[in-house]
C-alpha cells in the first residue's frame, strides 16, 4: 500500500481514494492505494507500486519512493499492510478505475497535524484496550487502519503529539 504525498503551491498533499461498494473488502471506506499481492509481485513495494498504477493510472517509475512504516494489521479483515510513503509529480493525469474506486481526494497534509480535527476513541478488542483514529477532511471520515498509518506516519516525521 502507497501513502502518496505531492506538493502544490499551497504545501503538501496525500491522496487518498474512496473504495466503491463493488470491491471485496472495506466497501465505501476511505483507504490509500493498494491491494493484496499477486501470486507475481516480488514483494509488497512491488504490490503498492502495481495497485497504484492498476487504481490510479500512476505508473511506478513516477512515484519517488521514501521508504517504508511500520506493518500495520487490519482488525476486521485480519490483513496486514506494509505501507509504502512516495512522492507523486503534480499535477498527475489519474486514469480512476471505476471499479475499485469511488473517489479521490486530495487532503493538506496539514490537517492531519491539527489535534482538532483528529477523534480518538478507546475500545476492546481480544481483552485489550486500544485507540481507534478518526479524521474528518469535510463529508469525509478517515478511521481504521488508513487512520492509523496517518498517525504513525506524522508521528514518525513531526514526532509525538506534533
Amino acid at each position: 500500500m502507497l501513502v502518496p504525498l505531492y506538493n502544490t503551491e499551497e504545501g503538501p498533499y496525500v491522496l487518498f481514494t474512496k473504495r466503491t461498494d463493488a470491491v471485496e473488502h472495506h466497501k465505501g471506506q476511505i483507504s490509500f492505494p493498494g491491494g493484496a499481492a499477486d501470486p507475481d509481485d516480488p514483494d509488497a513495494l512491488s504490490t503498492a507500486l502495481r495497485e497504484i498504477h492498476e487504481e490510479l493510472g500512476i505508473a511506478p517509475h513516477d512515484v519517488k519512493v521514501l521508504g517504508a512504516l511500520d506493518d500495520v494489521p487490519t482488525v476486521v479483515s485480519g490483513f496486514v499492510i506494509t505501507p509504502f510513503v512516495g512522492v507523486i509529480p503534480h499535477p498527475y493525469p489519474l486514469r480512476i478505475n471505476p471499479v475499485e474506486i469511488a473517489e479521490v481526494l486530495f487532503v493538506p497534509l496539514s490537517l492531519f497535524r491539527d489535534a482538532k480535527n483528529m477523534r480518538v476513541e478507546e475500545r476492546a478488542r481480544d481483552g485489550e484496550r486500544v485507540n481507534v483514529y478518526f479524521y474528518y477532511h469535510g463529508p469525509h471520515e478517515i478511521w481504521g487502519a488508513t487512520a492509523r498509518i496517518m498517525k504513525g506516519f506524522i508521528d514518525a516525521v513531526f514526532g509525538d503529539g506534533a
